[in-house]
């Protein structure tokens, strides 16, 4: 007989202290893309505790770890990502960043912590277990090519028959989680756009080609594709985040850089975005005798959840958390995952894991300097790993 749910959260509270313990060291000891080895050794050495079949370097420092059953003839695997951003913390958190320039503002330290707290409560009951199980600590989720992709390449998933993964998310309250079926988080693509046009004196202007007037004439009507092409029931984002051009008040310069981003959830529409994009680009540099480069690169793949993998989470979460605490279906997200390389191989299903407390003011979003989460959601998530891999029916 399988562990109820609530044995499961006992046994996730009755090592929070030592989960919060490992989050923290990690959140203390960032590592970005794919130098990630100190984060790396720490699962490596928690798996090798608990004599599963380890096996490091994996697209580049990911780590696979098995735990085999006799007769198991379906693997359910269990994916965290371990890397930081390249940003600077502004919390006065004990364990606050060591590194000025590296943090853990999204939350993959306590990914990698939920992660091998629900190793170690798979391992204990490993006797009831219903189905193989990997464990997947992967590098590089934030920036492009995705260290998904590379663990993949290197086979991670050989052998895998579904996939599941989860990420906090304060907007959601510890204790609630969120999930929907079907395109769930967005393709991230980004654009650099370099406006090449005749340097002069800013008091006679009639003499250059004003890169930054074209610029602003181009950031000015991108956002007629969003309102004026695209359906307006398709989720579709187009943002321009950085603009670059000048020295001096008294010199028109010679180049303007635009640097933006696509996020859809639909191909058909991302192609749309993109061909209007250069269009408009094309059409507004000529008209004002500019000439321009256009860097277009495709991110992710879309996240999407399968019916059957979003089903098992729904009747494996509601009786773990109250089913008022599960919301279904959430509101698809335009940012981008590399889990979407695993969601387009496999039956997968990826989930948003509540991490905010407004009474302990913990709201600030992903990628926020002052990110944090409310660790008292480190037993909800490491209990829910478990339950989905116990709720499995062999065979």
């Amino acid at each position: 007989m399988n562990p109820s749910t609530s044995d499961l959260f006992a046994a996730a509270k009755a090592i929070q202290a030592d989960i919060v313990s490992i989050r923290r060291d990690i959140h203390q000891h960032p590592e970005t893309g794919f130098d990630v080895q100190r984060t790396a050794a720490i699962a490596a050495a928690e798996m090798e505790k608990l004599h599963l079949q380890v096996k490091t370097g994996i697209g580049k420092t990911g780590l696979i770890a098995d735990l085999n059953v006799p007769g198991g003839s379906r693997r359910i695997a269990l994916r965290a990502d371990m890397d930081a951003l390249a940003m600077a913390e502004q919390s006065d958190f004990e364990f606050r960043s060591s590194d000025p320039e590296k943090a853990h503002m999204c939350g993959h330290d306590a990914h990698t912590a939920m992660l091998i707290g629900a190793a170690r409560i798979i391992h204990r009951f490993k006797d009831q277990l219903p189905v193989n199980v990997r464990f997947i600590f992967q590098p590089n989720e934030e920036t492009l090519p995705g260290g998904a992709l590379s663990m993949i390449e290197a086979g991670a998933i050989e052998g895998v028959d579904e996939i599941y993964g989860l990420h906090v998310l304060p907007s959601l309250e510890t204790g609630t989680i969120g999930l929907r079926t079907g395109p769930f988080l967005g393709q991230p693509d980004s654009f650099e756009i370099t406006i090449q046009g005749k340097g002069g004196h800013g008091a006679m202007p009639h003499y250059s080609v004003d890169p930054i007037y074209v610029g602003c004439q181009f950031v000015s009507t991108l956002q007629s594709i969003v309102s004026r092409v695209v359906d307006p029931f398709e989720p579709t984002v187009v943002s321009i985040t950085q603009f670059h051009s000048g020295t001096s008040d008294n010199i028109i310069p010679e180049q303007a850089k635009i640097v933006g981003t696509v996020r859809t959830l639909d191909k058909s529409v991302q192609k749309i975005i993109r061909t209007h994009l250069e269009q408009q680009l094309k059409g507004i540099t000529t008209a004002h005798g500019a000439a321009y480069q256009l860097d277009y690169t495709e991110g992710y793949p879309v996240t999407v959840n399968h019916e059957s993998c979003v089903q098992h989470v729904l009747q494996t979460s509601k009786p773990l958390l109250g089913e008022k605490h599960v919301v279904y279906p959430y509101p698809a997200v335009l940012g981008g995952e590399d889990f979407g390389y695993f969601s387009q191989r496999i039956p997968a299903a990826f989930l948003f894991l509540g991490c905010g407390n407004q009474k302990r003011g913990i709201v600030h979003m992903c990628h926020n300097p002052l990110f944090a989460i409310d660790e008292a959601c480190l037993p909800y998530g490491t209990a829910l790993h478990a339950a989905i891999v116990f709720a499995s029916i062999a065979g």
